[in-house]
């Protein structure tokens, strides 16, 4: 066999040997079929491996995958609409929003402001603005106390404050309250938009009082919460933060009518809002959260105290340093002089209510109001009534006082209408409060008599006395001591406050023409018809008989209290009203007005008003007490000042152990003390009457004797001439 033929074919392996001999590296081994089938089929048991494979766990797994899928599906393209709508709603409020200084003054009403005699502000009514301040001309510590209070995030968030609400409602949760009531997490931005109420308009027509419609802005129902969300994010579109600021700035409530941060400064501290320190920025700040409650002008100590709290906040957020903050907390916001005057009290109401409406109670315009009270007269007679109740009346009683002041001109310098001091809208038992007038009346029945030619010293007789009343039967008056005391002078019955001889005098007179005197004095209440009128049984008010006597005191003619002297529009120079009252038409001749103070003189000497007495003063004037002691009064004058005190219950509760010659005339004093303090002593206009001319009496016949011995002694005397 050939050698060729024996040579035998090459085995795989050499293949290999040869192919990596002849390349010099190892050879790639082909990839058979079989391996590319079978790698896939190895990933796909991998990846069904890790997605659960079969079985329940598996068939749970993908179920709640396909459930989230379908909720976040949902979700994400619910949550887009939302947000396109959110946006389409922002984007239409943006629209309707005004230019920011537009919004700075949103009063729906004016204000009032009230100036004393010396033309010193003490008293404001209506909503108050003290004019526009911006961030940049306030002071800087009211700007930073008002953001430590509020909102410490406010230059940082979009309007709202996720965080501030999930707060507030976790707060309100956890106090048992609803999530919405209570703390509202609510962002200075969200306050303006609620203090603009989302852009609604007060409407006076539409039958809806300013207060509802308050009440309805500050609603925090849901539907209000999202509607508030919404205007406040405009807001953040269309103003910038300053803005947006000083719009809150200028119109916050904070309390006693004033609108604005300058307002309340002025109000309260008597200086603008760019001169506040930080203790008094830290008391108006403190007003936000609750003006009626916080305001200095109702408790000051807690107004002080809500202030000490701001500082420390003010202080912690690097607003305030730690020496500024110990000196703002050892030297707290005092009031100013006329805020301490806590708006004018009862007679800055009564003047409101004198004057006309649409200038006062509903003015739209800013109004100053120049008035007659002389705060130095007014604080006298708070003193006094103060100090009696203090010093002689049993404590826990509920008796009740009123005091006028007033010239004789019928200007009233002073009001107190009742125990509670300087208090606004209170019942005012010196304008308001009709009581019977009791002895305080008689001046008009011998007012009436002079005025027909009598003469105080002419004579009345004091005795029992009965009249028969048609429909009533007989009436039979008494004197307050149950006593009569024979014929007495005019003089006589007033300064001892006689009862019979007064209805003797007003049925000799008439009493009709006693009920004219009393009523073109200015007692204009209902007199009594019937002749009881001359005990004062008809009813009046404490300014009507103070205005009454001050008719006496100039002279005889009617007097019309008044308290308002001018009005004007705040920033103009001509007046739009004048004095609404003073000296009227004359009622009765000057002489008998001088003759009648001349015999109330001798009341305050005399008589049954010596408590009243003033040291180096003349003083006339005429006590009052009615049936049971329901009313006690006092109304008396100097040559300066006439002033009128009233005293009993509101319920008419009898007083105990008091007259008008007691506790009242002592009030009286004690105010006129103070009133007359540093003033000379003037004479009363008063001129005594002459004297009457005593009447010769023709001699009279000794009587008769008609005894025996007087028939002897008459026969002797004819017989020896004696």
């Amino acid at each position: 066999m050939s050698e060729s033929k024996r040579r035998k074919a090459p085995l795989v392996a050499d293949k290999r040997r040869s192919a990596k001999s002849s390349s010099g590296k190892r050879a790639k081994p082909a990839a058979s079929k079989t391996s590319k089938t079978r790698k896939p089929a190895a990933r796909k048991s991998t990846r069904r491996t890790r997605g659960g494979g079969g079985g329940i766990g598996g068939a749970i797994r993908r179920f709640f995958g396909w459930v989230f899928g379908l909720i976040w599906g949902f979700t994400w393209r619910v949550g887009m609409i939302f947000a396109l709508i959110l946006l389409a709603a922002i984007g239409l409020t943006y629209t309707t929003l005004p230019d920011a200084n537009m919004l700075l003054d949103g009063r729906a009403r004016g204000s009032v402001t009230m100036l004393d005699r010396d033309g010193e502000v003490f008293a404001w009514r209506g909503d108050q603005f003290g004019g526009v301040i911006t961030v940049d001309t306030v002071s800087p510590h009211l700007k930073n106390a008002i953001i430590a209070t509020e909102d410490k995030r406010f230059y940082r968030h979009f309007g709202i404050s996720p965080r501030g609400i999930a707060s507030a409602v976790r707060i309100n949760l956890s106090e048992g309250r609803g999530p919405l009531s209570g703390h509202g997490g609510s962002t200075i931005t969200q306050q303006t938009a609620k203090l603009l109420c989302l852009g609604e308009p007060f409407d006076p027509d539409s039958g809806q009082t300013e207060a509802e419609y308050e009440a309805q802005c500050r609603a925090g129902t849901l539907w209000r919460k999202a509607k508030e969300a919404v205007y406040a994010m405009a807001m953040e579109v269309a103003y910038t933060k300053d803005e947006i600021l000083m719009i809150y700035m200028n119109r916050a409530f904070l309390g006693a009518g004033a609108r604005g941060f300058e307002a309340a400064s002025q109000r309260y501290f008597g200086k603008s809002a760019n001169e506040v320190n930080p203790a008094e920025a830290a008391m108006l700040a403190g007003l936000l959260v609750a003006p009626s409650r916080y305001a200095p002008t109702n408790d000051l100590d807690r107004a002080q105290n809500r202030a000490a709290t701001i500082v420390r906040l003010m202080e912690d957020q690097g607003y305030l340093t730690a020496s500024q903050a110990q000196h703002a907390q050892a030297n707290p916001a005092e009031l100013s002089e006329a805020a301490a005057a806590r708006a004018g009290g009862y007679f800055a109401d009564w003047v409101m209510a004198s004057g006309p409406e649409f200038f006062t109670r509903n003015t739209t315009e800013d109004v100053i109001i120049r008035t007659t009270l002389d705060q130095r007269i007014q604080t006298s007679a708070e003193e006094a009534l103060k100090y009696i109740f203090q010093e002689k009346v049993r404590p826990g009683s509920k008796a009740q006082a009123a005091i006028v002041v007033m010239s004789a001109d019928g200007a009233v310098r002073a009001m107190v209408g009742g125990r509670t001091l300087r208090v606004n809208g209170a019942f005012n038992r010196a304008t308001q409060a009709l009581r019977q007038t009791g002895s305080a009346f008689k001046p008009f029945v011998y007012a009436t008599a002079l005025e027909m030619g009598y003469s105080p010293y002419d004579t009345v007789v004091d005795e029992p006395y009965c009249m028969n009343i048609p429909g009533s039967g007989q009436w039979c008056p008494n004197n307050y001591t149950n006593k009569h005391y024979g014929r007495v002078t005019l003089t006589h019955a007033l300064k001892d406050s006689l009862n019979i001889p007064a209805v003797k005098v007003s049925e000799a007179v008439g009493r009709d023409k006693v009920r004219h005197v009393a009523s073109e004095f200015g007692i204009d209440s209902d007199l009594d018809a019937g002749p009881a009128l001359a005990l004062g049984t008809s009813e009046s008010t404490l300014i009507e008989m103070t205005g009454a006597y001050a008719g006496i005191l100039n002279g005889g003619s009617s007097v019309t209290p008044y308290g308002l002297i001018e009005l004007s529009l705040q920033g103009e120079d001509t007046a739009m009203m004048g004095t609404d009252g003073g000296i009227g038409e004359r009622v009765i001749r000057e002489e008998a007005a001088q003759q009648l103070i001349w015999m109330m003189e001798k009341v305050v000497t005399e008589g049954s008003g010596r408590r009243a007495a003033l040291p180096g003063w003349q003083v006339a004037g005429k006590t009052g007490t009615t049936q049971a002691a329901r009313d006690a009064w006092f109304i008396g004058f100097t040559a300066n000042y006439v002033t009128g005190v009233w005293m009993g219950y509101d319920d008419n509760t009898p007083l105990t152990g008091v007259t008008g010659g007691g506790l009242p005339a002592e009030i009286w004093q004690e105010t006129m003390l103070r009133v007359t303090e540093g003033m000379e002593p003037e004479p009363l206009p008063m001129a005594a009457p002459a004297r009457p001319e005593p009447v010769a009496q023709p001699r009279r016949a000794p009587a008769r004797d008609n005894s025996l011995g007087g028939a002897v002694n008459e026969l002797l005397r004819g017989i020896f001439g004696r």
